[in-house]
């Protein structure tokens, strides 16, 4: 079998895997150094302090705009899209969580499923990524052709929307490479107009300062006066510019079994969310993406969310 057929085979039986394994989509694309305007623009966002005080978004830079220099020999990179779009949700007029945070922690399971995608294959050399390592998963993502990076700088996946993480396996091996997809946005801004913050802005990156789900989850002081009034019932995280996106109309509940969420958390009510100790909280969020915010995170904004809801009750 000549090379280009190896390598159309290969391809064709990552891609197969994959689906075995669960994962929605899976391109692949060469691996080299990021095109110029990309190199261009993220570093001017960094320079600009557009990551707010995420310092490890500015670690590794070179890393970041070059992923061979994360793995010798590397020649390939697949990406994968996991769906979390949820198939339960929190009880109405209970405090609210964001949807990628409802089951157990997605950096375990996406990895967990690239390592027995490459095991599968009896792939050696190789490294499994996901929000995990200086990689531009949206850029690779498009790349190989998944979908195209909206307005609200999520990932949109035609007829499925954007409620997707994302993973990389990098492999030493060419393979059959995919072509990036137009951007199918158009005029629409719904994304922009939905966000509370002004976060997202026409033809701008984002201002992470200012966007929600960094105040929630990133931010390790206090609560900006802007997110404490816009937060809503919303204690972790922020959906709207996702809720927003027409695509999203398309999506579909994930049936990934680790993806669920607990039944403890599906009962848990406002005065159960006030009361939190810390003891039920790390049971309750045991292998949870959640204590990215840690419980004094977590209690500050259950705190801010129930002020907001008493001056709105008092008005």
């Amino acid at each position: 079998m000549k090379d280009h057929d190896k390598a159309v085979s290969l391809s064709r039986e990552i891609k197969a895997g994959a689906r075995d394994l669960g994962f929605f989509a899976c391109g692949i694309a060469e691996a080299r150094p990021v095109d110029p305007d990309t190199s261009v623009h993220i570093r001017h966002w960094l320079a600009t302090h557009g990551n707010a005080d995420m310092d490890y978004m500015g670690n590794y830079t070179d890393k970041r705009l070059n992923p061979t220099l994360l793995m010798d020999g590397l020649k390939s990179i697949v990406s994968v899209a996991l769906n979390y779009t949820p198939a339960k949700a929190l009880p109405k007029g209970q405090f609210q969580l964001s949807a990628y945070a409802l089951g157990e922690d997605y950096h375990d399971i996406v990895k967990g499923k690239l390592r027995r995608l490459a095991e599968r294959l009896h792939f050696e050399h190789y490294r499994a990524f996901c929000d995990s390592a200086p990689v531009l998963e949206r850029y690779w993502a498009e790349r190989a052709g998944l979908g195209w990076t909206g307005r609200n700088h999520q990932l949109i996946i035609p007829h499925a929307g954007s409620m997707f993480f994302l993973g990389e396996l990098f492999l030493d091996q060419e393979l059959a490479y995919d072509q990036p997809m137009k951007n199918h946005c158009g005029n629409c801004h719904r994304c922009i107009d939905a966000c509370p913050t002004h976060a997202l802005r026409q033809g701008q990156e984002i201002d992470a300062k200012l966007c929600l789900s960094y105040q929630l989850i990133e931010n390790r002081g206090e609560l900006s006066e802007q997110a404490r009034d816009k937060m809503g019932n919303v204690i972790y995280g922020c959906d709207r510019c996702q809720l927003a996106c027409p695509w999203n109309q398309f999506a579909t509940p994930n049936q990934v079994p680790e993806l669920q969420p607990r039944e403890s958390l599906l009962k848990m009510t406002n005065k159960d969310w006030e009361n939190l100790t810390i003891e039920e909280y790390r049971k309750l969020f045991k292998g949870s993406a959640v204590q990215r915010a840690k419980y004094t995170g977590l209690m500050r904004n259950i705190r801010a969310a129930q002020n907001s809801s008493k001056k709105k009750k008092d008005k």
